[in-house]
């Protein structure tokens, strides 16, 4: 199929000149001075039934921690944070507190201008782990070992919890290098100067931990083997697949996993060298979306659209995401949903939008009025899915799954005795990292309180 022009898809490395790299995806959000902690840590009412810490998913006790910056006592304050929360590091660079606990801040109520939670976690966090090893040890030793498949916050969360109450932790990683999307799926301007790795090896340095790269479930090790070898499974695998668009022509080149490009982007060792088209649509309206959208932006793309099929509202990308991705020059189109893909010469080149609008009902439809797009990459970031394939292979009993996830009870156990899962492969709520943190942080307190039956 052949598209409405003779202009050939324009996609190549190097968009910029070779010293702006350096710089590209310097962090987003600098980091407060030590004066500056002071000041925001002052505004703080110190709530006695404060609605922040019940918005947390992790319970950080968020008037203790900044009460202690006040008073200058930063690892008092970072062990508060720490102990409800391991990955506290990332999740002040990545929480979207404006939905959280700072949107629960009384002032926000009163001055819309919520205390600066997020960015006095990275405060006290940062300068503990800058001033040498953690504070946590291992309890003593129980003599048993847990198995925890992903080394993503869920599942490191769930090992480090391990390691305090005294379990040894076997860990199988898929990848070469663990942190998960941390790693591998964050925008590069959240996390940089390689955080996510720093804050694995700050983690691991518990002890108690052995992490085995390279190996999969249902490729290396099956879930049966696990049962039949440790007393209990710990699974924070992700989600593994994108979903599909639907459309014919989807296998075009140019039409893309957002996630998978993002972690080529992340492990690039040059980014000079990633393929970058001249006129980039994202279709999708989450966090993924945006990230993509700005990455593609700041790696030279002149044109990067974002195409939602319902309104502002309803996008899965914070208001302040949104606001972001506007400041960094990408267009975000509401109500228009992909209809088809144009490809010239076996790639992609335009991309066909319906206009959309709500029925009576209140139910999407899609309306006659169509429009094309010029697009030399279109970037998939509508979801992902669950592949159970992995957990049930040689599995005489498979695990429950609903509505594409993990079934779990509260304490994160799966319908398999012994088995326990957390993070996006479950429904326990929105898939975000501090979400995935406090799962794993459950499971083990679960697991350990078993095995000590």
């Amino acid at each position: 199929m052949s598209g409405s022009g003779t202009e050939a898809p324009d996609v190549k490395p190097g968009r910029l000149e070779k010293g702006a790299y350096q710089n590209v995806f310097d962090d987003i959000a600098p980091p407060l001075s030590a004066r500056e902690a002071l000041i925001e840590a002052a505004r703080c009412h110190f709530c006695y039934d404060a609605p922040c810490v019940e918005a947390c998913p992790t319970g950080i006790d968020i008037p203790s921690f900044i009460g202690k910056i006040r008073t200058g006592n930063l690892k008092g304050s970072a062990i508060d944070i720490l102990s409800a929360n391991i990955f506290g590091g990332t999740c002040a660079r990545v929480c979207p507190v404006e939905e959280l606990c700072e949107e629960a801040c009384v002032r926000t109520a009163g001055e819309n201008k919520p205390v600066k939670i997020g960015m006095l976690q990275r405060h006290a966090v940062d300068a503990l782990m800058a001033a040498g090893p953690q504070p946590f040890t291992r309890g003593p030793e129980s003599g048993r070992t847990v198995a925890v498949v992903g080394a993503g916050p869920a599942g490191l969360a769930c090992a480090h919890r391990l390691a305090m109450l005294g379990q040894k932790v076997d860990v199988y990683e898929a990848r070469s290098r663990s942190g998960g999307l941390n790693e591998h799926g964050i925008a590069a301007y959240k996390v940089p100067d390689a955080f996510a790795q720093r804050e694995v090896a700050w983690l691991m340095g518990i002890g108690g931990i052995a992490i085995h790269h390279n190996k999969a479930l249902g490729r290396d090790v099956t879930l049966a083997e696990l049962r039949k070898r440790y007393p209990a499974v710990f699974l924070g695998v992700g989600l593994q697949s994108t979903q599909k668009l639907g459309l014919a022509d989807e296998a075009l080149d140019g039409v893309e996993d957002a996630v998978a490009y993002i972690e080529r982007l992340r492990q690039a060792k040059d980014l000079g060298t990633l393929p970058v088209g001249r006129r980039v649509v994202v279709i999708g309206g989450g966090n993924t979306a945006i990230d993509i959208a700005i990455q593609s932006k700041r790696l030279g793309a002149e044109d990067v659209t974002i195409a939602y099929r319902r309104g502002p509202s309803q996008m899965g990308a914070t208001d302040h995401e949104q606001h972001l991705a506007q400041i960094e020059g990408v267009r975000i189109r509401h109500w228009v949903a992909t209809t088809r893909l144009i490809g010239w010469k076996g790639r992609v080149k335009e991309i066909e939008l319906a206009y959309t609008r709500l029925d009576e009902a209140g139910k999407l439809v899609l309306t006659e009025a169509r429009t094309t797009l010029l697009a030399d990459t279109v970037f998939k970031a509508i979801g992902q899915t669950l592949v159970a394939d992995p957990f049930n292979a040689d599995a005489r009993e498979p695990l429950a799954v609903k509505n594409g996830k993990l079934v779990v009870n509260d304490e994160r156990e799966t319908s398999l005795a012994g088995v326990y899962a957390g993070g996006d492969c479950t429904a326990t709520g929105t898939d975000l990292t501090v979400r995935a943190v406090e799962d794993g942080k459950r499971a083990a307190i679960a697991i350990d309180r078993r095995l000590r039956a």
